[in-house]
């Protein structure tokens, strides 16, 4: 008996795939992304910008999650998620440098 995936096209499969690594990782990046970039922004005490930061940074994944497999290619998706987490990483970078000095 085969199963129901086995009438699928290989280029499908990888599409899938590279949604779901897309979600996962992507999603993943974006979120710790965005925790860095809103614990350094946040005011108020280290301890809850932390807290609030990382609450926030699960809304993040699944916005990241529903991107991906809303788009209508997977290379939409991995760019949906990584631009973002480039321009995050840049802010977070510059926050953390100009609170040194």
């Amino acid at each position: 008996m085969k199963s129901p995936a086995a009438g699928l096209p290989l280029r499908y499969r990888l599409a899938v795939t590279s949604r779901s690594l897309a979600a996962l990782l992507g999603g993943y990046l974006l979120a710790s992304a965005v925790a860095v970039c809103l614990s350094l922004l946040l005011p108020g005490a280290r301890v809850d910008a932390v807290l609030s930061a990382t609450m926030l940074s699960f809304v993040f994944w699944v916005l990241a999650f529903i991107w991906c497999f809303a788009c209508r290619s997977a290379w939409r998706a991995w760019l949906g998620v990584l631009l973002p987490s480039a321009a995050l990483g840049a802010v977070g970078a510059l926050a953390y440098w100009t609170k040194l000095s």
